[in-house]
């Protein structure tokens, strides 16, 4: 800074900076995942389908209480439910695999979940965002 700028253009330039901070602060927090809360307050309600290397991959619904229903995008689906560990969002399914636990960041206007499992790599990334309920077939029934 000039020490002998005029206080107007000292103050324009602080103005200039603390907007520069503002508008970076958003970025910056896409790095933190989110908590149980702010997870829970952007999907209840809500159905996702998610891709991984711009490929689909499945989709999720999840309801109140934290319950949830999973589709790899064949009609089949799995309920189950979801809990915070830490960081950590974890998913139990009925009849499903175990425990699995992701963290979760915002991502534009969807999100990046990040699977915590042994030997994978997996990062999944929202496509859509919607209102409607998952597309699960019925009971599977035969003679």
């Amino acid at each position: 800074m000039d020490p002998g700028a005029p206080a107007w253009q000292t103050r324009a330039m602080w103005r200039g900076i603390l907007l520069i901070a503002t508008l970076a602060a958003p970025a910056a927090a896409q790095d933190s995942p989110l908590d149980a809360e702010a997870f829970e307050a952007f999907t209840a309600g809500k159905t996702f389908n998610y891709s991984a290397n711009g490929v689909p991959y499945g989709a999720e619904e999840y309801g109140t209480g934290r319950s949830v229903e999973w589709s790899f995008l064949d009609g089949e689906c799995m309920t189950g439910r979801w809990y915070a560990d830490g960081p950590d969002i974890c998913f139990v399914y009925e009849d499903g695999p175990p425990v699995q636990c992701w963290r979760f960041y915002r991502e534009g206007t969807g999100l990046r979940a990040e699977f915590l499992g042994g030997g994978g790599d997996t990062v999944l990334y929202s496509t859509t965002r919607t209102d409607e309920p998952l597309y699960c077939l019925g009971p599977e029934v035969g003679v």
